[in-house]
């Protein structure tokens, strides 16, 4: 794998692919940047997802990042990249993973259960009772229930159904006020991480340019610093997050 470009040879490969259609550009920036994807693919881990397929979902939401880049807005493409690879995450887990996570070990028991209840159908003409599947599986009656009850976590009634047949009434406006707070919690404990391995002016820099707006010309005046000096702090501050977030994904994986 080839070095990861620096911020100038970054803008000028987002430059010639945007503006010329470089798809060799493209790629480089897709491969200079997997790294980042995985390392948030792997947060994501233990939720009943494999974390190949997480990887993967990450990178489409890397390669959406790279084609939606607008160059004009003077971010960084890694800065536009994070929010993007968790929103395709999180769009993964609630269009395909299952409703509710279920234990592996209800899910084959639910498997064996939908055999037996089959066969022992057609032997005894009619539907098993629970205890009569509990001894053939040699499990618990508690068992068999729970399992039965599992599969309804395959799938998950729409909200936007009625809440009973001829109603106007959706299933969603009977729910109380989404808190945007809470969506915004597992980005911003994401990014927490990677400041936390800032110094007090590195973080001060990125607040003053990412959450308070400001240009780099007014960062300059208000800490009484150059602009190129702004520039290359920030340029450092990014790429330290950056590292912080690689490793820390690693970490968890080891764990």
């Amino acid at each position: 794998m080839s070095p990861a470009p620096n911020q100038l040879e970054e803008t000028e490969l987002l430059r010639a692919y945007h503006e010329r259609g470089d798809l060799s550009a493209r790629d480089r920036l897709v491969e200079a940047n997997l790294p980042l994807a995985r390392a948030i693919a792997r947060r994501y881990a233990g939720r009943g997802e494999q974390v190949d397929d997480l990887v993967q979902v990450a990178s489409i939401g890397l390669i959406k990042a790279i084609d939606r880049f607008d160059l004009e807005r003077g971010v960084y493409l890694r800065t536009y990249a994070v929010p993007t690879i968790v929103g395709e995450i999180k769009r993964h887990f609630r269009d395909r993973a299952w409703a509710v996570h279920v234990p592996r070990r209800l899910k084959e028991l639910n498997q064996m259960l939908s055999s037996l209840v089959q066969s022992m159908s057609a032997q005894l003409e009619r539907s098993p009772t629970v205890a009569e599947l509990a001894k053939a599986a040699g499990v618990e009656e508690e068992e068999v229930v729970e399992a039965l009850e599992s599969s309804r976590a395959y799938t998950a009634e729409s909200l936007s159904a009625p809440v009973e047949e001829g109603s106007e009434l959706d299933r969603i406006q009977t729910l109380g006020v989404v808190e945007e707070a809470f969506e915004r919690t597992e980005d911003q404990h994401l990014l927490a991480s990677g400041l936390g391995a800032l110094d007090e002016r590195e973080q001060r820099i990125i607040q003053l340019r990412f959450y308070d707006g400001l240009t780099q010309t007014q960062i300059a005046n208000q800490l009484g610093i150059s602009q190129m000096h702004v520039s290359r702090l920030i340029r450092r501050a990014l790429e330290t997050m950056r590292e912080e977030l690689e490793r820390g994904g690693t970490d968890a994986e080891e764990r």
